[in-house]
């Protein structure tokens, strides 16, 4: 309890520093890693988040497993166009292929879709951000099609606020990109 009452109030510290609202993005973390895959072209057709990560509002799961949040402190973009952004951005980069998130921007079409749904995206209280869920794979050509589940998860400094909660979030989706080139679209 002492744990969730020291980080909201370093949040709500964090949240009163910056006017009526404080917006927070994730920044690009480098790709370090390739990975070859079957698809020259993938589009991220959607990406589906539970209500409270497609909030605004940047949430905390605290031990007792409620979700804390503020108003004054947001996410700078909407969450489900800014992580599907990221992923195609991710397999851009760990792949080489051609990826774009829907709407697709090309006159030929992507030889595979992906859909991402999550059921959790989170920070936690304990310093862990949380990503789980199921990602699906369709392949125009009658192709194999693939899903699989992923629970992934990365450490953050608690204490750090939401700017941390940022870099763990950026880091979660680089991880997921990278498990779903290697497991999905291989």
């Amino acid at each position: 309890m002492k744990k969730t009452i020291s980080f909201l109030v370093v949040v709500l510290a964090l949240a009163a520093c910056g006017g009526p609202s404080n917006r927070y993005a994730t920044e690009p973390v480098q790709v370090t890693q390739t990975q070859r895959i079957s698809f020259r072209a993938v589009e991220v057709r959607e990406v589906s988040l539970p209500a409270y990560a497609a909030a605004d509002e940047i949430s905390v799961q605290t031990a007792d497993g409620r979700l804390v949040s503020d108003g004054s402190v947001l996410w700078a973009d909407t969450p489900d166009r800014a992580v599907a952004l990221e992923i195609s951005r991710n397999l851009t980069q760990i792949t080489g292929a051609r990826v774009a998130s829907q709407p697709w921007p090309f006159e030929a079409f992507p030889d595979a879709r992906l859909d991402v749904r999550f059921e959790k995206l989170v920070a936690q209280e304990d310093g862990r951000f949380r990503a789980s869920g199921q990602y699906f794979v369709a392949v125009a050509d009658g192709g194999r099609e693939r899903s699989g589940l992923f629970d992934l998860t990365v450490p953050f400094d608690p204490m750090g606020g939401p700017a941390a909660i940022a870099v763990a979030r950026a880091q979660i989706v680089l991880d997921l990109s990278s498990f779903i080139a290697r497991d999905g679209l291989r």
